[in-house]
This record gives structure tokens, C-alpha cells and sequence, in this order.
């Protein structure tokens, strides 16, 4: 992938160092909208490939995803993992466990829209990811 491809509209970011307890692989993130006095943050969040975030929950709130390049994944507990292209959305409702990142070979960014606090959990099973695709 391009590096205009990979930075896509928003820009790559800096290397998310601080949830990167919260990942397998490395991810950017790209502060867009948000500040104290608005209860929701929106950031471009661009995975390396492979990359993905660990199992998690949203609480007294919610999460939309809007995939603006690459090819990525998105699971609900004890539902098959859909594959995401530019273009799709996602709509995360409170207390539903998930999780999403790239695929094998493919950078991916999605816009995260994300109202309340994240309970991160455990990370993917590196045998049911490398399954995937």
C-alpha cells in the first residue's frame, strides 16, 4: 500500500503508544474531534497488517466505525467476523464485546466515533485470527 494510501485522508497519526497494551501489532492514531465539553471522540485509527486491538467492551455509550481504506476485520462474541472494505460502517452498541484491525496482508484505517469508556479484555487468539480469510 501507498503511503498516500496508508495515511489516507486524515493523515497516519503518531504510533498509538498509549493503548498499544491494548494491541497486537502496531497502530496510529489520528485525533480528528472532541474535547471536554462534548461527551463524544472522533480519531482516525489506521492498523498496521495483522494489527489488531484486543477483545472490548463500551460502556454508557457506543462506538461507529467508518472504514475509510484498506481491509480490515470486525467480530462480535460468538458471531463470525465480517470483512471490512472502504465504504462500510459499523454500529457498536453499548456492552456488546468486539473486536477489529487489519487483515493479514492489508493496511487498514476506519474514523471511530466513540461516546463513553472502553473495559479492554483479552487479546485475539492468535489461531482463530491466522483462520480468518
Amino acid at each position: 500500500m501507498t503511503n498516500e494510501a496508508k495515511s489516507g485522508v486524515f493523515g497516519l497519526g503518531a504510533k498509538n503508544e498509549a493503548y498499544a497494551k491494548y494491541f497486537i501489532g502496531n497502530s496510529y492514531l489520528q485525533h480528528l474531534a472532541g474535547d471536554d465539553g462534548v461527551d463524544v471522540n472522533v480519531s482516525n485509527v489506521t492498523f498496521e497488517p495483522g494489527c489488531r486491538n484486543n477483545w472490548h467492551i463500551h460502556h454508557n455509550g457506543y462506538q461507529i466505525l467508518l472504514v475509510t481504506s484498506g481491509e480490515g476485520w470486525y467480530q462480535e462474541a460468538g458471531k463470525p467476523a465480517r470483512l471490512l472494505h472502504a465504504g462500510d460502517a459499523v454500529t457498536i452498541h453499548e456492552g456488546v464485546k468486539h473486536w477489529h484491525g487489519a487483515t493479514k496482508d492489508s493496511w487498514f484505517s476506519h474514523v471511530a466515533i466513540t461516546k463513553g469508556t472502553s473495559e479492554w479484555l483479552e487479546p485475539v487468539d492468535d489461531a482463530a485470527y491466522a483462520q480468518l480469510g
